[in-house]
């Protein structure tokens, strides 16, 4: 009941995304943590309004060595998530403590084996490869939860079960981002106003709504300026508007994002390449962003030296963040699965019982309901004669596919999990 609650009240927070206002009584009044009251005193004309900053988006590599039980492990687990047999795909699961990794059927270039869950998709080789033994995604949920510090910490301890780490953790990417309000029309200026040391610089929109701007996509380093209000409202990342609330966030108030993203190459330039590294020059990296590799200005005709024109004050505040201060709260809950939102499901299963009503003529759903539930029990033995399988059979693999899926139960017999504890 409690998740539903949670989930409810996500639903209704979103509302905000298609401009709709929301009255919520009981919303508690949330002091403005002292850092974000920091960073808002020093752009005292009120262009934005920080909520939130941190690393969105962290990539990381290992140097050292699978173990060979587990490699031998793997390739097995490898080999059964390519099974044909459902059953057998299911069982394609890699526990590491509380993490039930889906195991996939195919690696990466440079890469045998990938694991995934909610928190970590890991990308292991083999022993012996002149490559990491270990290239990881954080997820940008996981950030929310975690510090980079402490989230490193929690995956070398994942990573130290699964073979020996010669070094600590390198940096491959990183994303700055930035949450702010600002009533500042986005799409006022031009491309002009844009001085960049990137050849490429696009506006974006979706169904004639203006959501941002890109620049240097596909480079060693780009930046973005976009809508994350309406974007999270086609991710459903709901989890950020209660950390946007306890920032000060009104709903009625628009929120953009920007955020750099900075890619190896980069960082070494900069002579950095370990996490500890990248996370003691944040400053440095993001002041070289806003004023060096970009600059948002305010164009004058009569100045052919662009290099010259005025900071746009909006820029100005921006680049005024400062990354020796705390970014915000953190989610205190975090789940390792990836379970879809429950609207998500019940959302197609309403879509599948009208679509039966309407078909077989009806329009009461009390008189409806046990004639679906009845022709849908029809429709799965069916469907368990055609495979050769029993009806509780068919569930069962079905049910077991989606948990290996989302992460959320451990497929594993008993038998070969006491053998992965070995391992």
């Amino acid at each position: 009941m409690k998740k539903l609650d949670q989930q409810n009240q996500t639903d209704s927070r979103l509302a905000a995304c298609t401009g709709a206002s929301q009255v919520d009584g009981n919303r508690e009044a949330v002091a403005v943590p002292s850092n974000t009251a920091i960073n808002n005193c020093n752009n005292p004309s009120g262009e934005v309004k920080f909520l939130r900053w941190g690393i969105d988006s962290l990539y990381v590599s290992y140097q050292g060595n699978l173990f060979p039980e587990v490699d031998d492990k793997l390739k097995s687990l490898k080999a059964t998530a390519q099974s044909e047999r459902y059953q057998e795909q299911a069982t394609a699961q890699y526990i590491v403590g509380d993490h039930i990794f889906e195991v996939k059927d195919k690696g990466s270039s440079f890469f045998s084996y990938i694991l995934e869950d909610n928190a970590f998709r890991i990308q292991l080789s083999r022993p012996g490869k002149s490559v990491p033994m270990a290239y990881v995604k954080l997820s940008s949920e996981y950030l929310t939860h975690k510090t980079p510090e402490d989230a490193e910490k929690a995956l070398s301890v994942v990573l130290s079960q699964l073979g020996n780490l010669e070094q600590s953790a390198n940096v491959s990417r990183i994303d700055m981002f930035v949450d702010f309000v600002s009533h500042q029309d986005m799409e006022e200026w031009g491309r002009e106003a844009w001085v960049t040391h990137s050849s490429s610089v696009n506006a974006y929109a979706i169904d004639n709504r203006f959501t941002g701007w890109a620049i240097g996509l596909g480079g060693v380093m780009a930046g973005r300026l976009y809508d994350k209000l309406f974007e999270i409202c086609k991710s459903n990342k709901g989890y950020l508007i209660p950390l946007w609330e306890k920032a000060g966030w009104q709903p009625d108030e628009p929120i953009w994002r920007l955020e750099f993203e900075f890619k190896r190459q980069v960082l070494v330039q900069k002579g950095l390449r370990s996490l500890t590294e990248v996370l003691l020059n944040l400053n440095g990296l993001w002041s070289y962003a806003m004023t060096e590799w970009l600059k948002l200005t305010l164009p004058n005709p009569d100045d052919k030296t662009r290099s010259r024109w005025p900071i746009h004050p909006m820029w100005a505040a921006l680049s005024s963040l400062d990354w020796e201060t705390d970014g915000g709260p953190l989610q205190n809950r975090f789940s390792n699965q990836r379970t879809p939102e429950d609207r998500v499901a019940l959302n197609r299963a309403f879509s599948a019982v009208t679509t039966w009503m309407a078909a077989h003529g009806f329009t009461d759903f009390e008189d409806g309901k046990e004639p679906f539930l009845t022709a849908l029990v029809h429709h799965i033995n069916n469907r368990a004669v055609d495979f050769g399988v029993s009806f509780e059979e068919l569930i069962t693999e079905k049910v077991a596919l989606k948990a290996r899926q989302f992460n959320t139960l451990n497929n594993i017999p008993d038998d070969e999990e006491n053998l992965t504890d070995a391992v």
